[in-house]
Parts: C-alpha cells; sequence; structure tokens
C-alpha cells in the first residue's frame, strides 16, 4: 500500500464519487470532484519546479481550497507547510526561511502579507481567490495517480506554537498521521460516510487537520467548513447540515452556551463532541451536557504528536474533568525531573511514545534530542497525574507552574474554581513576581454577557474553593481573554505588568 496521505483521498473518491466531500454553506464539493482538483494543484505545482520533498507553504483559511492545495501537494510527494492567515510578512518570514520553502499559496485577502515576505526570501506567492481558481489550473496537465513515499517521509511540518523563542517546525510523517487518524476514528465508534464532520477548527492547526478534515477524508464523510467560529452560526450548520461528530475547543463550547436562543436550533442530529487543544473545565461539560444532550469526549495531544496522544472513550468509564487513556499503539508515563517514573497519584511530566510522536524538528537536532529520549519517548512539557484505573489527569504546563511561598500550584486547578462562579465565562490564572513568596497569583477573569461581580466577589469564590496558598490574590476583570487561532487562551498575551 502506498502510504502516501494523498491516498485518503483518492481511495474515497473512488469508493464514493458523488458523495459530498468539502461544504462550504450553499457550495458542495463532491469527492470526484476534490480529488480531481487535487491533480490539478498537483500538476500546477510540477508546473513551477516543485518536486517531491519540497516544502510548499499554505496560508487558507477553511474553505475548499484548503484540502486542494493540501492534498495536491502532497499527492506530488511534496511537504505542506500551513500557516495561520493571520500572520504577519515578520512570521510569515521565518516559516519560509526555516523551511527552504520556494512557494506559498495564500488566500488573496492576505496575500500582501506573503507577498512582502517572500520578496524577502526569494519564495514565490500563487494568490488564489474564488474567482482566480480556474484561471490557475487552466491548460495545466493533471498530476495523475499519488508519488511513492516511504512511510517516514515528512507529510507535514507543523511549526508549534512557541511559546519560548520562535517556533520549531515539528516534522510530522505520512505514517504519524495516518496512524493518529486510524486510531481516532475508532475512538469515533466507527464513523461511515454517512456522517458529517464539523469544520470549525483551523485546518492550518493540527487538531482541524487530522481529526477532522483527514479523519473525515479517511472514511469519505462531509466535512461543512466555518471559516470564522461564530457560536450561534456553529448552531446554525450543526441544524441544517446535519453534524453528527463535532470537534472544538473549550471555548467553542463555552461560547454556545451563551447564545439566547440556543434552544430554538435542532441539533439532534449530534452524536459526539469531542474537546481538545486545551483542558476543559468541568463545569462547561456539565452545563453543555445538560443542555444540549450530547456527551463530550476530552482528549489530548500536541502538534509533535500528530495531534491525538488520549482520548476519553464511549465503552468505558466516563471521567470528566480527565484526558482519558492512550489512544491505541500508543504508550503514557509520569517521570519526575531526573527521568524516574512515577506512580499512581503523583504529579510529574507527562511522556508519550508511540507512532503519533514526530520524526523530529526541522534542521534542529539539538531540540529534538531535548525532545526525544533515545528510547523514543517524547516529554510533554505537561504536568500530569495519572490514577488507579490509567486514566490521565492534566495538572498544567510545567512552565506555567507557579511557586508560592514554597508551594506548587497549579493554574488549572484554580481556574477550574473560578468557573464554578456563575458569572464567569472565562478565566486564566497567571503567576506574578512576589519579593516574598516567590510569585504571587493573579486570576483574570471575563464574565458572561449581562452578568458581573466584583473583584472581591471572585477572589471570595475561589478562596473557598482551594488551599489558602492557592487562591488569587490579585483580581483582573476583562471585556475578553486574548485567543490564538483555534481559540484557546493565550496566557503569554495577558498583561499584568502593572500588578504590584
Amino acid at each position: 500500500m502506498n502510504p502516501n496521505l494523498a491516498t485518503l483521498l483518492s481511495e474515497s473518491a473512488g469508493k464514493h464519487p458523488d458523495r459530498v466531500a468539502i461544504r462550504l454553506d450553499d457550495i458542495a464539493i463532491p469527492y470526484a470532484a476534490l480529488d480531481m482538483t487535487s491533480k490539478l494543484v498537483a500538476g500546477l505545482l510540477a508546473s513551477k519546479g516543485v518536486k517531491p520533498g519540497d516544502r510548499v507553504g499554505i496560508m487558507l483559511p477553511n474553505v475548499p481550497h484548503f484540502p486542494f492545495v493540501y492534498y495536491g501537494a502532497l499527492r506530488l510527494g511534496a511537504v505542506v507547510v500551513p500557516m495561520n492567515v493571520l500572520f504577519t510578512a515578520r512570521e510569515i518570514k521565518h516559516y519560509l526561511s526555516d523551511s527552504g520553502a520556494n512557494l506559498i499559496i495564500a488566500w488573496q485577502d492576505f496575500a500582501p502579507a506573503a507577498e512582502e515576505a517572500a520578496a524577502e526570501t526569494g519564495a514565490e506567492v500563487i494568490s488564489v481567490s474564488p474567482e482566480n481558481v480556474g484561471e490557475l489550473i487552466a491548460g495545466i496537465e493533471p498530476f495523475e495517480g499519488v508519488a511513492e513515499v516511504e512511510r517516514s517521509d515528512t507529510a507535514v511540518l507543523l511549526y508549534t506554537s512557541g511559546t519560548t523563542g520562535l517556533p520549531k517546525g515539528a516534522e510530522l510523517t505520512h505514517d504519524n498521521i495516518r496512524s493518529n487518524v486510524e486510531s481516532i476514528l475508532t475512538l469515533f465508534e466507527n464513523p461511515t460516510e454517512e456522517d458529517v464532520f464539523f469544520g470549525g477548527l483551523p485546518l492550518f492547526h493540527v487538531f482541524g487537520q487530522t481529526v477532522a478534515m483527514n479523519a473525515a477524508t479517511a472514511i469519505g464523510a462531509e466535512l461543512t467548513l466555518l471559516p470564522r467560529f461564530d457560536p450561534a452560526k456553529a448552531l446554525e450548520i450543526i441544524q441544517r447540515d446535519g453534524v453528527t461528530v463535532f470537534m472544538g475547543v473549550p471555548t467553542m463550547y463555552a461560547a454556545m452556551l451563551q447564545v439566547p436562543n440556543r434552544d430554538e436550533y435542532d441539533i439532534g442530529s449530534l452524536r459526539l463532541c469531542v474537546s481538545g487543544g486545551a483542558a476543559l473545565p468541568v463545569e462547561i461539560i456539565r452545563a453543555f451536557e445538560r443542555d444540549f444532550g450530547s456527551p463530550i469526549l476530552e482528549g489530548y495531544g500536541l502538534s509533535e504528536t500528530s495531534p491525538v496522544a488520549s482520548f476519553g472513550r464511549v465503552d468505558m468509564e466516563r471521567k470528566p474533568g480527565t484526558i482519558g487513556t492512550p489512544i491505541d499503539g500508543v504508550e503514557m508515563r509520569i517521570v519526575d525531573e531526573e527521568g524516574k517514573v512515577l506512580g499512581v497519584g503523583d504529579v510529574g511530566e507527562l511522556q508519550i511514545k508511540g507512532p503519533n510522536v514526530m520524526k523530529g524538528y526541522w534542521n534542529n537536532p539539538e531540540a529534538t534530542a531535548k525532545a526525544i529520549d533515545a528510547d523514543g519517548w517524547f516529554s510533554s512539557g505537561d504536568m500530569a497525574t495519572v490514577d488507579e484505573d490509567g486514566y490521565y489527569s492534566i495538572v498544567d504546563r510545567k512552565k506555567e507552574m507557579i511557586i508560592r511561598g514554597g508551594y506548587n500550584v497549579y493554574p488549572r486547578e484554580v481556574e477550574e474554581v473560578l468557573y464554578e462562579h456563575p458569572a464567569v465565562a472565562e478565566a486564566a490564572v497567571l503567576g506574578i513576581p512576589h519579593d516574598d513568596l516567590g510569585e504571587e497569583i493573579v486570576a483574570v477573569v471575563a464574565f458572561k454577557e449581562g452578568q458581573s461581580a466584583t473583584e472581591d466577589e471572585v477572589r471570595e469564590h475561589a478562596k473557598g474553593g482551594v488551599a489558602a496558598y492557592k487562591y488569587p490574590r490579585h483580581v483582573r476583570i476583562v471585556d475578553e481573554l486574548p485567543k490564538g487561532p483555534t481559540g484557546k487562551i493565550l496566557k503569554r498575551e495577558i498583561d499584568v505588568s502593572d500588578i504590584a
């Protein structure tokens, strides 16, 4: 079998040529058309001199053009380098120069930044819009077939978020992503071509790319796209298209709970909801399942693990607040600072091993060696525990742990309590320097529409739910917390430097 990820598309097109592959409102693209367009894109890339192993930048929103280009590049044997459409020229320049990509395909609205960056790196920019697709592929010879690759060949160069330093390119192989897709589908209760997947997660991000697009394509299911997340529009799409599997991040679920007339939408088609990208507060799980009647299974992973490493399972006991158990073929363990394996209930760093773990960081052997040991264990940077049943729970990011007066404080534990306050919609807990204690705790919260509370009330609420050394001495109220492309709260962009 050709391990090339592009065969996910070619094989489904052969089995289900007339079924809808991609939907965007009134636009419905069957598998046969998606497959043919990917052949034309591959032909276009070949005409530009792209060869197997070459890196191709993709800077496209959640529109049908993303899978056109993604599968077209893979079909040719090239490596896909996805980029956030909101990147500045400076950020794009790093991606292009670090990856060595000589070509970037950018959505017309965001092409100026790409062109500015490409001018400095010598790359060519192909600007794409709904109107010029026909012109771009006119006269192009389609690339028939799918390039033969090795299972260990890099398929996608996925740059990590870069919480420290410049982003690093995680090399995800064809086998990394394919194995992850296969495991995911078993966890989704073996969905079929009759299923409709929600496509509101950015496809340039590994969560949306693997769990939504590639998983749907592998079984010939429909992926219905939402270019920019809006909670009311999401409910409308679930009702309109009969979405059966919804993928989202915690802020999406929280936002849908805030839609004023949410009970007017018929979302009875939903049979499964999946959450990832960040820890999902237990209070949001309870409220969503109560109001919408669909179970949410929480998973965990990173860009470096393609992304899914563990998942809640329908056929096992559900433990809200945990990230479930390792997926098929994947091992997980908790270790201390010296690498000693810890036992039940102990807090340590989570390590992962399996076919989903990246090949390494692109052109960065030092960072690769630091992240993956000689036995193949990848150090996640997340602090976690495991219970007697093998369920893992994320306590917090290793780097985000607050040490107050010699005591370890894990922000997520405090955030869980804050989310239980009836007025709180979003919460983030951070540490600030303190002369005597080392660090002091700050809570930054945003309220639900039409609700409010004082700083003192929020502080007292938290004080009642955690040990005395854990509650936030400082509370800041904001309209909204900063978020990344998937809706994940970005603590590094929260400025509390003025709090003494």
